[in-house]
């Protein structure tokens, strides 16, 4: 029944995510006006907005015009309620599963605003930086170099009544300075090699946030898995567009031209495709947070 209701209130959830993915970027409100149809911008019924299941009666199409409305709308819902009883079955009923809700929600905004528009806007990375903090008063990640080095350097830090509020406060605040500054310069060695950008400074600002939830070992295995996600996929993205004959009328133009060989031409103009970094990112944040026992083993093993 508890997972039930979880899956229920993510798919609301989900719903209203759908909306601040939608209209953030723009720059609009995300109260006002209602749910509108986005192609005609006809007011979407009450009867017709039940997550997911009103998608399916109208089989993807918008009532008023007729025209098909995404199913990535569905797919937000859906993903945000099987994540919600993830929370639940892992966290139980607890102050840390509304922790790893509110996470999720911030997590799913940037990683599919990411992928649609290639943009993490600032409103939820430091909406969600300062909600981390807030959280590590009573939740704290408990990273053990921070403990000894709040215990070393703060004195407060060594009364029992304040003592975990405030190694996760400065958890938090070692994470997000970690993951803001680890991928900053990341961004910043990238720039000076290729002479051209190949990180914004959004996907620092989401590590930010990332850091204050997760604390630092957190962030570094989230940017760990991220990256690794990032680069398999990467490779086979741009083997696919190469294998694909991706920009090939480009390539042979360019040819003609004298500019090189088709086929040197196509691997370059595929190698160049840029993926959302953050998407990633997201992605083995979720994945650090339901899987931390299971991956520490790994890195054990690995490590031995």
């Amino acid at each position: 029944m508890v997972s039930a209701l979880f899956f229920l209130f993510g798919l609301v959830v989900g719903s209203f995510l759908n909306v601040c993915i939608t209209r953030i970027p723009e720059n609009e409100s995300i109260v006002t006006p209602g749910s509108h149809c986005p192609r005609c911008g006809t007011a979407i019924k009450p009867y017709d907005n039940i997550p997911v299941l009103s998608w399916l009666i109208l089989q993807g199409k918008c009532r008023a015009c007729g025209k098909p409305i995404s199913a990535l709308y569905p797919s937000i819902e859906l993903l945000t309620a099987f994540l919600f009883m993830a929370c639940y079955w892992n966290f139980g009923l607890t102050l840390a599963a509304l922790k790893w809700v509110v996470f999720t929600s911030l997590i799913i905004v940037l990683t599919v605003t990411d992928f649609r528009v290639r943009l993490l806007p600032d409103a939820v990375n430091w909406y969600g930086a300062c909600l981390g903090t807030a959280f590590a008063v009573r939740l704290y990640p408990g990273d053990e170099f921070v403990r000894v080095l709040a215990l070393r350097y703060l004195p407060l830090a060594a009364h029992p009544a304040i003592a975990g509020p405030v190694t996760g406060v400065l958890d938090a605040l070692c994470g997000a300075a970690f993951g803001g500054l680890l991928l900053w310069g990341s961004a910043a060695a990238y720039r000076l090699v290729r002479k051209r950008e190949g990180m914004g400074m959004g996907d620092m600002k989401m590590m930010v946030m990332v850091g204050t939830f997760l604390g630092v070992r957190g962030t570094f295995l989230t940017i760990l898995i991220g990256t690794l996600l990032g680069s398999v996929l990467g490779l086979a993205v741009v083997l696919s567009l190469y294998l694909g004959g991706w920009k090939r009328a480009v390539a042979r133009r360019a040819s003609r031209l004298g500019k090189g060989t088709e086929s040197g031409l196509r691997w370059t103009i595929a190698s160049r495709y840029q993926l959302p970094l953050g998407t990633f990112l997201g992605a083995g944040a979720l994945l650090f947070v339901h899987f931390d026992a299971w991956i520490g083993w790994e890195l054990v093993k690995i490590l031995r």
